[in-house]
């Protein structure tokens, strides 16, 4: 066991997804809307015939409008870490994480494409990247899941996709312009 492993329970470790995912889109709530209306110019060229739509939604949302879809997420995500610390069922919990760990790419890529600063990608890297990380290695060494079953639960998290879209129609439908 190393260091901070001792210093810091698998649970109250599990718990802290919910600060790490707020403290991500808080990022982005704070930046999205003015990176957008000064960037989207510029990077629409650069994004995908598929998904221009959305992208171009995206491109008109409020920061309060964003926030409603982080909130509409945060309130999934509470039962779901509750579940995984107190009654031990991990599959949403992981695919949760797993999704999340992936964003941290899509950041990334992001950012390399538009060659440019783009809202999420520093707590992406900074927070989200080494979070998740440790977050699995724990979650394996002590015993809770396999790396098998972080590979099948991984999936799960997808349904948070969905989730995210109908956030971003209650921000709209909350908030109007």
């Amino acid at each position: 066991m190393g260091l901070t492993d001792s210093f810091l329970s698998i649970e109250s470790l599990m718990w802290l997804f919910l600060a790490v995912f707020m403290i991500h889109d808080l990022e982005e709530i704070i930046f999205v809307e003015s990176w957008m209306k000064k960037n989207f110019p510029r990077i629409n060229r650069f994004i995908p015939m598929i998904a221009r739509k959305l992208v171009k939604n995206m491109s008109e949302v409020k920061s309060s409008q964003f926030a409603v879809a982080v909130f509409v997420e945060f309130i999934v995500f509470i039962p779901i870490t509750y579940w995984a610390v107190e009654q031990n069922h991990y599959v949403l919990f992981v695919g949760c994480n797993a999704l999340m760990l992936v964003h941290v790419f899509t950041h990334v890529a992001q950012s390399l494409v538009v060659k440019s600063y783009t809202p999420g990608v520093v707590t992406a890297l900074i927070m989200i990247l080494p979070y998740s990380g440790y977050l699995f290695y724990r979650m394996i060494n002590e015993d809770l899941v396999t790396l098998q079953e972080v590979l099948r639960y991984a999936p799960t998290g997808l349904f948070v996709l969905p989730l995210v879209l109908l956030g971003h129609k209650v921000g709209k439908f909350v908030i109007r312009e």
